[in-house]
């Protein structure tokens, strides 16, 4: 009787036993992908020596003197180079969906086990109400050797043991849970932001091809010809810092005369917040662009070239005085706007100006359409396709929109 006993106490001990095969093992799989993302890594960092090669050759030619086959040599190298991006973002774009779905097998495989655990916590819970201390008291009552007692409270005890093991197992695989959703959420973000970098690499080696066709069919190959457009493309440069300087002046003088339009305008003091002007489709061109195809003409890019198709509304990015709406004709057109006495902000390319200088607009207020088409109505020389050129100035000078924008 006690042997039998003791070997019924054994066999249920070992039923209860927690064993962890899951129905579908994910290991070999996890293990695949994670050497999948370990050899495309290899490619990305091979594709990023290569974007440093370029980049150091683009630096080199800037450094020389700035003619027409230069020129086109630092477009060349720079269209190479974007291209070189753009298989760099496809492969952690790809590299990207791997670890997507080598999380999603690590949550299946926790679910899993999850699961076989809380199968496992039913049969205990069985186990231990069906030897529970009732049966401790007919047990004594029957007159069973104390052996066979202590038998009983020690399996008892075990099985509790392995009933609190198995519920801080399943605490621990719910915190692993979430902080796999949580990376799950941060890869799926991350695929998101590359897929929309690599839409931008696309716009610029599409930027770049044009502003080589655009020089090439400006000037027909011949150098001085190059040389007269440059020249020209300078004057006209320095004529627009110019104006701009003299207005943001002249204008803020005026507004100090007018009492009843300061006293307006003085709501708006302090640091301004300004909205995106455009749909923010991309940026092709950031501040102080490094890849900025006329850098070693006429310096620094002095704001932020949007995406935009032609004759896009073009928006107020804050409320404030208008203090040019220049029209170019075929040349550049743009318009500018006094926020207080500290900002401005500058729309370039535009097609159509919807506004008039000295009218208040308040943020939001549609004052222009797009332009930037080659040959259109205030695209201005070297345009080299549908975008707005957005900057916004503190005290005068160009400062980086991204620092600025909601």
């Amino acid at each position: 009787m006690k042997k039998s006993l003791l070997f019924f106490f054994f066999t249920l001990f070992l039923f209860f036993q927690p064993v962890f095969v899951l129905a579908d093992d994910y290991s070999q799989e996890i293990e695949d992908i994670q050497k999948k993302i370990e050899e495309q890594q290899k490619i990305i960092n091979d594709l990023e020596t290569q974007k440093k090669i370029y980049q150091e050759k683009i630096e080199i030619k800037r450094n020389e003197a700035v003619n027409l086959k230069n020129q086109i040599s630092i477009l060349t190298d720079q269209m190479v180079k974007r291209e070189i991006e753009i298989q760099e973002k496809e492969m952690e774009i790809s590299s990207a969906n791997l670890s997507v779905k080598k999380i999603q097998f690590k949550i299946l495989e926790k679910k899993q086990e999850e699961k076989i655990l809380k199968d496992d916590i039913k049969g205990l819970l069985k186990a231990i109400n069906q030897y529970d201390q009732k049966n401790l008291l007919e047990m004594i009552f029957l007159k069973n050797s104390l052996s066979e007692v202590f038998n009983h409270v020690r399996y008892l005890s075990t099985l509790q043991g392995e009933l609190a093991q198995s519920l801080k197992r399943i605490e621990l695989i719910k915190e692993g849970l979430e902080i796999q959703e949580k990376d799950l959420r941060v890869q799926l973000q991350t695929l998101v932001d590359l897929k929309s970098q690599l839409n931008n690499e696309k716009s610029k080696l599409l930027a770049n091809k044009q502003t080589k066709e655009t020089i090439l069919d400006e000037t027909r190959g011949v150098e001085w010809k190059f040389q007269s457009l440059l020249a020209e493309t300078i004057t006209e440069q320095k004529q627009i810092e110019n104006e701009i300087n003299f207005l943001e002046k002249e204008v803020r003088e005026k507004i100090a005369e007018e009492k009843e339009k300061k006293a307006e305008f003085l709501e708006k003091e302090g640091t301004i917040v300004f909205s995106w002007p455009v749909p923010t489709e991309g940026i092709t061109c950031r501040f102080h662009d490094p890849d900025y195809p006329y850098k070693n003409w006429i310096g620094e890019h002095s704001g932020l070239d949007l995406r935009a198709k032609q004759g896009t509304s073009i928006r107020a990015a804050a409320s404030g005085y208008v203090a040019r709406a220049k029209h170019g004709g075929l040349g550049y057109s743009y318009i500018m706007i006094i926020h207080n006495d500290s900002f401005s902000s500058l729309y370039g390319h535009v097609s159509k100006i919807l506004v008039q200088e000295g009218e208040y607009v308040k943020r939001g207020t549609v004052i222009a359409l797009s332009g930037g088409l080659p040959g259109t109505p205030g695209a201005g020389s070297f345009s080299t396709g549908p975008h707005l050129h957005f900057e916004i100035r503190l005290n005068g000078l160009p400062v980086n929109p991204e620092d600025h924008l909601l």
